[in-house]
């Protein structure tokens, strides 16, 4: 299967780093220090959404503001930690790409976005965060947000993501999706296609624009 795009748009965690190590242990202390116990934490769906849409579904709305806060500086402190680092294949797609075709569109905040980017070396051109949207994934406002920033029509982007929410988002905004079974079993996911992660595709750029592959 060969997928043709003007432009390529990536979720950060799960799609291009993995930083379970740290979202467990911020998110863990969070719980605690809110008083919130295990089993009212995991009826919550955390990936792929707004640290404010999750503390909305666990805390009164006067303390969110608060608690989105502390949830920010906890996991911007761990980015030293060690808990994140780049997922197979990222470098070598990303290095095929030319710098004003692809962005990054995060559901975290611009400065943990920008902390955990920077710990592997990445710096895109466009980076879409959740500081920069009214409605945050599954709602398709991020990802057209990120083709309008780059120029490019909608139908003409690939969206790459390895959660639910993200890839509804991107079917939303009228987009090819690529799912990443990084986070989730692939029969979870819901796609044009998908993969292990990104060290199964392969990009080129052409006259036209850039073609996506997967490698034999």
């Amino acid at each position: 299967m060969t997928i043709r795009a003007e432009a390529m748009l990536f979720d950060n965690d799960g799609t291009l780093v993995s930083s379970l190590e740290s979202v467990r242990r911020c998110w863990t202390r969070w719980a605690g220090e809110y008083g919130i116990t295990a089993e009212q934490f995991g009826r919550v769906e955390l990936h792929g959404r707004t640290a404010a849409e999750v503390a909305a579904d666990l805390l009164p709305a006067a303390v969110v503001p608060e608690a989105v806060a502390r949830i920010e500086e906890l996991e911007v402190e761990d980015v030293p930690n060690g808990g994140v680092h780049l997922l197979p294949g990222t470098r070598d797609f990303l290095d095929a790409l030319p710098a004003d075709r692809w962005a990054v569109v995060t559901s975290a905040t611009r400065r943990l976005a920008e902390a955990r980017l920077g710990a592997v070396d990445i710096r895109p051109k466009v980076l879409i965060c959740a500081d920069d949207v009214t409605r945050g994934k599954p709602d398709p406002e991020p990802y057209l947000l990120a083709a309008r920033e780059l120029g490019v029509d909608p139908a003409r982007c690939v969206v790459f993501e390895d959660a639910p929410a993200g890839l509804r988002a991107g079917r939303a905004a009228g987009m090819t999706t690529v799912a990443l079974a990084t986070t989730h079993q692939a029969a979870e996911l819901t796609a044009d296609l998908v993969v292990k992660d990104l060290s199964a595709l392969s990009g080129l750029v052409t006259g036209e624009g850039m073609e996506i592959s997967v490698r034999a």
